[in-house]
């Protein structure tokens, strides 16, 4: 038996989270007031194992932090949402990356100093630590080139082992969507795309989402596509599978797709894929992203199994409309 569910490896940081953000930032030493402020636990990879702990699954996180108070606030963060540490880096030379959120309503600009990220590597990861876990996760592909580097290699080996895996490559900061990631892919059981990083990554230009879905089926195993309020797609058995997200008064929606990933991977993991096993687990990856934006910050209102569970069946937010083919084009 395996001692963790889930291995997360990738980016953790304290998120500065700024509420009600003017669109027109006022330089030359300007005060200017916003509706609030906040310090949370920021990072896919963080928020994805905060998520999985919180829905019951054992769940460990490699990243690499400095040796810095932002670095233990990280740290502390995640070992009291109950995911396990040990095999975490501390950098005594560079600092513990920082990212600072403007929001202004459901719109955003994420603002980060990468700090150590870029020096993340699959040696970091302790052999014992991978060996334990029966499925990997990695987060933030772009952010840190040297895990990025070695991923296919590493994905492919892990799965020789019969460890599954999956990747959500988040943002390309460069715009450039390398063609190195596409060797990544394709050693990728589960690939975690926003609707956004769907189209960039198939190289579509059209917004054809469906055309995207089916482009990432042939070039992964399982390619999810997290579609916001409006739920999320999946390409199943050569074909789209669409389910709605829930009806929520959002509040602030940093984190929401990693909570997705945190509900989907408990999902898949609990063994709920083939026939209507698909649709479960995509409802529980909507309704657990839906469910987060209920506060500030990635981790502060992730739900318990219960919860979300509870969500779903109807006794909490109901569903809102669902996604069909045609309105996903």
């Amino acid at each position: 038996m395996t001692a963790f569910d889930l291995l997360v490896v990738g980016d953790a940081n304290p998120d500065v989270v700024l509420s009600g953000v003017p669109r027109e930032i006022a330089f030359g030493e300007r005060e200017q007031l916003v509706a609030a402020g906040s310090i949370t636990l920021g990072g896919s990879g963080a928020i994805t194992a905060c998520g999985a702990a919180r829905l019951g699954l054992r769940t460990a996180f490699v990243g690499r932090v400095g040796d810095d108070a932002s670095g233990r606030f990280v740290l502390d963060a995640l070992t009291e949402r109950g995911v396990d540490v040990a095999g975490c880096v501390r950098d005594r030379e560079v600092a513990t990356a920082v990212t600072v959120i403007l929001a202004d309503g459901e719109d955003r600009a994420v603002l980060t100093a990468p700090g150590c990220l870029p020096l993340l590597d699959i040696m970091d990861v302790d052999p014992e630590l991978e060996r334990a876990a029966r499925h990997v996760h990695v987060s933030s592909y772009f952010l840190q080139p040297r895990l990025a580097a070695g991923l296919p290699t590493w994905f492919a080996g892990l799965r020789s082992r019969g460890a599954s895996t999956s990747l959500d490559t988040n943002d390309d900061p460069s715009g450039r969507w390398d063609d190195g990631v596409a060797a990544a892919i394709a050693q990728t059981d589960v690939l975690l795309p926003n609707e956004a990083e769907a189209l960039a990554l198939a190289g579509r230009t059209d917004g054809d989402i469906i055309a995207a879905g089916r482009h990432l089926a042939m070039a992964s195993g399982l390619p999810v596509v997290k579609c916001g309020a409006r739920g999320a797609l999946a390409w199943w058995d050569g074909e789209p599978v669409t389910v709605p997200g829930l009806a929520v008064e959002p509040v602030d929606t940093v984190g929401a797709g990693d909570s997705f990933n945190a509900g989907f991977l408990a999902g898949w993991l609990g063994g709920w894929l083939g026939g209507r096993g698909i649709v479960a687990s995509l409802r529980l990856g909507a309704a657990c992203g839906s469910l987060s934006t209920r506060a500030v910050g990635g981790t502060a209102a992730q739900p318990t199994l219960a919860e979300a569970l509870a969500a779903i069946e109807g006794s909490g937010p109901r569903s809102g409309a669902g996604l069909t083919r045609a309105g996903l084009r």
